[in-house]
Order: C-alpha cells, then structure tokens, then sequence
C-alpha cells in the first residue's frame, strides 16, 4: 500500500459538525494523507453523515478515510477501510464484509506478536503504541522506540506509530523508519492545525529526502 505513508489524523471525542469539517479540512490542507473517524457515540445518523461528508473531503485532498471500529459504517459511507483493535471485529470478518480493496489496520499495541498475527491474516498495515505517554488515553500501554525498530526490522507491511507525539517529537519517531504518524491532540488540540500537519509532513519529506 504506497499511499501508506506520512501523516495519520486521528478525529478526537466530542468533535462534531462543522467544526469537525473545519478541522479536518484545515489539517487535510497541512498534508495529511489519512484520516481515522474515530466517534464511539449511538448517533448513527449523524455518524454516517459526517463519514460521508468526510469522504468527500478526503476524496478533495487525495486522502483516505479510515472508520475506527465500524465495519458497517464504512460500508455505508464509502470509506476506504477500518480500523480494528483487539476488542472489536475481527480481520476476518471485515474483510468478509468489505471485500479485498479494502484496508484494515490492526492495533497492536506494545505486542510484536500480535502484529506478527495481524500479517499472517492480511492486514494492510498495524499500529503500536502509546510511544510516549498519551492525555488520549494516559492508561495506555506503553511501546516505545526500541520496539518500533525491532518491528521494522522485521515485519514488511506499513507501520503506525501512536501515542502522545507532537510536532517536537515527531523526528524521533520517523527516525525508526515507520511509515505513518498517528495524531489527534498534536493536531486537533493546536491553535493552527494546518500548520501542526504541514510541520509533520515537511519533516517527513525531509527525513526521506523528498523535495
């Protein structure tokens, strides 16, 4: 998956509406290339309504929408792929239900086996973290540096990093060689979220060279 690659934006609870649009748009505009729609909430109206207009922004900035956990609701909207932790669906059952296009992450946490697992089983790419403690989720395991480059090491397929990075600490992070940065306050929670994603992006294109 070549355009497995960059900035990962993750939309963060109680963000909803316009102000969703608005957000992403600005971060799309920065250089993200991947968005993860991330509600947990029962308002399945509103869900696919956002999915759906998240679809068309993405499909605006040559990005891919990613649903958290939802299966269905990507089927719906239109979504590029799912998201699955070890709590939700299983590999199996999404790429029954949405075919052999589509993408599906997997995370796995501090867990290089689970990974080894998820790629036996297809997954497109897999995600691990905290990296550094999170405000996200501050009970979150913990993964670090050192496991992000035994799994480069090791493992093919694209790799996430998650968990409390920020524009400061981004460079550390890319420097274990992962494919993608996956964000929600380092992004959502700046004053100018446009200008968080392009200083993620252009530190990026600068760590692999590109002009």
């Amino acid at each position: 998956m070549s355009l497995l690659h960059g900035l990962y934006a993750i939309t963060p609870n109680g963000l909803q509406g316009q102000a969703l649009l608005d957000r992403v748009q600005a971060i799309l505009r920065g250089g993200c290339r991947i968005l993860q729609y991330r509600d947990k909430s029962t308002d399945q109206d509103r869900r696919l309504r956002e999915t759906r207009a998240l679809r068309q922004l993405c499909e605006r900035h040559d990005a891919m929408l990613i649903i958290n956990d939802d299966p269905e609701l990507c089927r719906a909207s239109g979504a590029h792929g799912v998201h699955l932790g070890e709590n939700d669906a299983t590999l199996e059952e999404a790429r029954l239900q949405l075919g052999a296009n589509a993408i599906i992450g997997i995370s796995c946490y501090d867990d290089l086996g689970r990974a080894r697992q998820a790629v036996d089983k297809g997954a497109d790419y897999v995600a691990f973290g905290a990296i550094f403690p999170s405000s996200t989720k501050p009970g979150a395991r913990q993964a670090g540096l050192e496991l992000l480059r035994q799994a480069r090491g090791e493992l093919a397929l694209p790799l996430v990093a998650i968990g409390g990075i920020t524009p400061e600490n981004a460079l550390s992070v890319i420097e274990t060689g992962v494919d993608m940065l996956a964000m929600i306050q380092g992004l959502f929670a700046q004053p100018n979220p446009e200008q968080s994603a392009r200083r993620i992006d252009e530190t990026f294109k600068a760590f692999r060279g590109n002009p």
